[in-house]
């Protein structure tokens, strides 16, 4: 799942982002979301988040739990 919709995103939430560094060469981070960033409903490149460990950067993808 992309992570474009802010209603799909919530504290506690394993995701993969995208730092601000690293948009050129598209490496991702994971973590686990605790505050959103993005106010909009919406985004195109990916709701903005912190991780746990202070990183913020865009969501690419939610990791799905099994």
């Amino acid at each position: 799942m992309n992570g474009q919709n802010r209603s799909d995103i919530y504290p506690g939430l394993e995701v993969n982002i995208i730092l601000k560094k690293d948009q050129r060469s598209g490496k991702k981070t994971r973590g686990i979301v605790k505050d959103l960033l993005t106010s909009s409903s919406f985004h195109s490149r990916g709701i903005k988040v912190r991780l746990e460990d202070g990183q913020i950067g865009r969501v690419t993808e939610i990791i799905e739990e099994d």
